[in-house]
């Protein structure tokens, strides 16, 4: 099969959807609200309702009442001192120098809705629990992404920023039309987000053609690996029937992976896994059902092929990011890593600033994902090795470090299927949170993967070494409400303690635009079937459940939480900082 490079196909396919002797096609631009605020300015709210109707009923919930939001005063839960000695008292306004700004998006899922080989079918016979595979957002993750960058964008404007890093997940299903839209958003170029026939890409929005603002150039972006992007439906290792029902013209045929023990595709009974009928309003799921149904008795439902859905490994995905025209080269991974297939990197965002931040891969491995879900975090021993040695130079060279993942750590039970894989890891959650305990001079995890804005401190096992204490921050996904991205602010005080001022931050959406609908589609998911970490849901029959204590955990209908963390560094450090 030939493949066209991806400029050819841009231009044919415009060509295409304006008609082979109609005018040129000039995609619109999407513009986002005058104003940008943060959510200590202001949050989004919304009511709680019922109804019988489905997710995938979007007029009839919107009929309903569903998707409509309002603004609530925003939030600040003020100084946390959970690192600081038991003596220690904060004076009200302590912060003196800041030493770096960043930012932080994670899970944004662009989404292939039209693809053969999706499964839509989960939300059909798991609708509670299998969000994951269908959501009305799904319809408009390129749209929302725009809108995120130009708020980036003005947020840069008003106040520099020193980076932002991607923290994975930026596709839902590791194909490569997939991570070229993330790319040509962050690049600013002309996006298609239809595939296939392109189904009502002249007169739907969320298939529509547009130009992408693209991210400020003065802004240089980082990116970390998530499990969705080399794992099918983030969980499961690609084989040759996967990667060839991809770019194949058949629904694929799949069996309900949460009936068996294996997570198998392949058992019977078995259905037509779906996809997104992109000519529709609404998106509309097409092609589903037990494939004994007699709507099928013709045989399995067809699309049109489209060899630009093809599946990425580890090292093809990483090797797309050398192909931007933004900066760096590379976006952190160097040809290091592609030669080893190794996606694990550090960097040094500020020359004459003693922070490091090391971008860990601590995602599944192909080997073994396919007996233990791949959506656990895990580490290998080369990659262990690799952590250590880098936190070791990084203590050595008295840098503070923060270190970048796409899962976190502690917050799940182990087992959860978010959870650490203690059985297949080469060290287990507990040793790891041991080892990061030994390093004074480690500030951050920073994660996504959960969804969720949870602050967590790891407290210092020892009490007379308060410095040994290190803070885990999560940011939410793009797609699922609250549709965030975080800034990290940091400060050195007075007393040479480190102030890590995090916010979350809504893209400015502006009305009529379809990142506007994709944000009432969050609000109608979230009314439909709430988040359960949000609603500490079985708290009362199992306490011992690691998010029941997690006082962090913001109850919807806000999902944000804005903190000053503290945090104290050891008396080396803090000689350092105070030449700042």
């Amino acid at each position: 099969m030939k493949i066209i490079s991806l400029r050819c196909y841009i231009s044919l396919l415009l060509t295409l959807l304006s008609g082979c002797s109609g005018p040129a096609i000039n995609p619109a631009r999407y513009e986002i609200a005058a104003q940008v605020k943060t959510t200590r300015e202001e949050v989004i709210t919304f009511s709680r309702l019922s109804s019988a109707a489905h997710p995938w009923d979007v007029r009839q919930l919107l009929d309903e009442g569903f998707g409509g939001w309002t603004l609530a005063p925003g939030i600040d839960d003020g100084k946390r001192v959970d690192l600081m000695p038991a003596s220690y008292h904060p004076a009200p306004s302590s912060r003196n120098k800041k030493i770096l700004s960043f930012m932080v998006m994670t899970d944004v899922h662009i989404t292939d809705k039209e693809t053969p080989s999706q499964p839509l079918f989960l939300a059909k016979l798991h609708e509670n629990k299998s969000i994951g595979a269908y959501s009305p957002v799904m319809l408009y993750s390129t749209q929302v992404l725009d809108a995120a960058i130009q708020t980036i964008n003005r947020l840069h404007k008003q106040e520099p920023m020193d980076f932002l890093i991607s923290l994975g997940d930026v596709a839902n299903d590791g194909q490569y039309n997939e991570l070229r839209w993330y790319l040509d958003l962050l690049d600013g170029k002309v996006i298609i987000p239809s595939s296939g026939a392109h189904a009502g890409a002249g007169s739907i929005d969320y298939q529509k053609p547009f130009t992408a603002a693209g991210l400020d150039t003065t802004i240089p972006w980082y990116q970390a690996i998530g499990n969705h992007d080399h794992f099918y439906f983030g969980a499961v290792t690609m084989d040759d029937r996967l990667r060839t029902s991809f770019i194949g013209d058949t629904i694929m045929e799949m069996s309900d992976p949460y009936g068996n023990k294996e997570f198998s595709l392949y058992k019977s009974p078995k259905y037509y896994s779906g996809t997104i009928d992109g000519s529709t309003p609404y998106g509309a799921i097409i092609h589903v059902g037990p494939v004994t149904d007699p709507l099928f008795a013709a045989g399995a439902p067809k699309v049109t092929a489209d060899p630009q859905r093809r599946s990425l490994t580890r090292k093809q995905w990483m090797t797309e990011f050398f192909a931007t025209g933004s900066l760096p080269v590379g976006h952190g991974f160097s040809p290091a890593n592609l030669d080893n297939d190794f996606a694990c990197y550090s960097f040094i965002p500020k020359g004459d600033l003693p922070v490091k931040v090391i971008v860990l891969d601590d995602t599944s491995d192909e080997s073994i994902s396919g007996k233990n879900i791949g959506g656990r975090g895990f580490l290998n021993e080369q990659r262990y090795t690799w952590l250590v040695k880098e936190l070791d130079a990084g203590q050595a060279n008295d840098q503070l470090m923060i270190v970048a993942a796409h899962i976190p750590l502690g917050v799940e039970k182990i087992g959860a299927p978010l959870s650490w894989d203690d059985k297949n890891s080469f060290v287990t959650e507990k040793a790891l949170i041991a080892k990061l305990q030994s390093y004074p001079n480690l500030l951050l995890w920073i994660a996504g993967h959960r969804h969720l804005n949870v602050v967590k401190a790891f407290v210092s096992p020892d009490n007379r070494r308060p410095e040994l204490g290190f803070w885990q921050v999560e940011t939410s996904s793009l797609r699922d409400f609250p549709q965030q991205m975080r800034r990290f602010d940091l400060f050195v005080n007075e007393d040479t303690a480190v102030s890590i001022l995090v916010t979350d931050i809504d893209p400015a959406v502006k009305e009529g635009t379809p990142a506007a609908t994709s944000r009432s589609y969050a609000v109608l998911t979230e009314q439909k079937y709430p988040h359960p970490r949000t609603y500490q849901a079985g708290c009362d029959k199992d306490p011992t459940l690691l998010y029941c204590s997690d006082r962090s955990i913001r109850q919807i209908p806000f999902g944000s939480y804005n903190a000053e963390l503290l945090k104290k560094v050891a008396p080396s450090m803090a000689a350092r900082l105070k030449a700042l």
